[in-house]
């Protein structure tokens, strides 16, 4: 196995796959691993700010509301990224691409003839012609390439690549917090944490407050106060719902949760996996999520949560409403989720990327 790592990530934020990548990151250290990580400059904190041991190499990266100026600053920025890797050129080193959008990195190691290897968290990138670019490059310069589910591994299969299916975990960190907050708050709400797009189920979730007043809602989403306003003025926000800009500390909301809801549409955007649901069962709170993609490999229709398609309105109300007024079965729904948890332990992914690395 090689002794230095070099990781890839193209914009820190508080968004899953920065998670994970901390995580995977923190698992090299704690093995002695020196690690360097190239990621974009970011005037905001994300996860994978602050990493101990780890020796930064910020390149300039900017995401921009207009799409073509973002696909300018992504392709201009990979192009220096390619010409700053050849530091590398006579070091026995491994890059770690997290995700497929740094593929200067991709493209580098290739030519270089480093081991490289992709971990895969995404599926729906658009346009299509962006996503035939992206993944025709994990193809050509992958030598393994890592899924977070089985879901995505049957979806994007990569050709010429050695392929592994390493679920994602949640970090001792997060588990010893849930313990000290999950005694501290009354369960009383219903809970989504996303993006702030359409297509992850937001306005259906304050649709969701408006017919059901009676109980209390709590949307958190992975954007600025600023963009809330311009997102929701032509939505009429009900009383029982409370909407929340990106938090760093998301363990009072998961505490005071009842249920945990993901509404992505599945025609729209499949999840590839789902971390949020496994974060909510952390905290024994049974959860509804999409019947398909990666996220319904981690949830148990009828024993931790429930699998339905966000479009099925009536089954979700009538699923809130029968978890709210039936203790024991809401009992049973949690101890399954916290015992579900036993399956997703950080020392199960560490172990196993660890023996990818191992066989390189």
């Amino acid at each position: 196995m090689k002794n230095k790592i070099i990781c890839f990530h193209l914009l820190n934020d508080y968004s899953g796959s920065p998670k994970v990548l901390s995580q995977v990151i923190q698992g090299f250290v704690k093995l002695g691993n020196e690690v360097d990580l190239f990621c974009a400059k970011n005037e905001d904190e994300g996860f994978l700010s602050n990493l101990d041991k780890v020796n930064y190499q910020p390149f300039y990266y900017k995401w921009s509301s207009v799409k073509l100026l973002t696909l300018f600053r992504l392709f201009l920025s990979q192009f220096i990224l390619f010409l700053r890797l050849f530091q590398y050129w006579n070091q026995d080193v491994v890059f770690y691409v997290n995700t497929v959008l740094p593929f200067g990195a991709l493209l580098a190691g290739k030519f270089m003839g480093k081991p490289v290897i992709c971990h895969l968290h995404e599926t729906s990138i658009k346009p299509q012609i962006l996503k035939w670019y992206l993944f025709k490059i994990v193809e050509l310069s992958a030598t393994d390439v890592i899924y977070v589910s089985e879901f995505l591994k049957d979806e994007e299969p990569i050709k010429k690549t050695t392929p592994h299916v390493v679920y994602n975990s949640l970090s001792k960190e997060f588990m010893m917090k849930a313990k000290e907050y999950a005694v501290q708050q009354k369960r009383d709400t219903v809970l989504m944490l996303c993006s702030l797009k359409a297509y992850k189920g937001v306005f259906d979730f304050v649709n969701l407050a408006s017919e059901m007043p009676n109980i209390k809602f709590e949307l958190v989403v992975n954007a600025p106060f600023e963009a809330l306003g311009d997102f929701f003025k032509d939505c009429i926000i009900p009383q029982n719902l409370k909407i929340f800009p990106v938090q760093t500390n998301v363990h009072l909301f998961y505490s005071r949760a009842f249920m945990v809801l993901n509404l992505s549409h599945p025609d729209k955007w499949v999840e590839t996996f789902g971390l949020t649901a496994l974060e909510a069962m952390c905290y024994g709170v049974p959860v509804i999520v999409p019947p398909v993609g990666g996220i319904a490999e981690v949830v148990q229709d009828g024993v931790n949560g429930y699998r339905i398609d966000v479009r099925d309105t009536v089954a979700i109300k009538s699923t809130i409403k029968r978890m709210w007024k039936t203790p024991k079965a809401y009992h049973r729904f949690s101890m399954n989720a916290k015992n579900r948890i036993k399956d997703f332990m950080p020392e199960i992914m560490q172990m196993k990327i660890q023996k990818i690395l191992v066989g390189m």
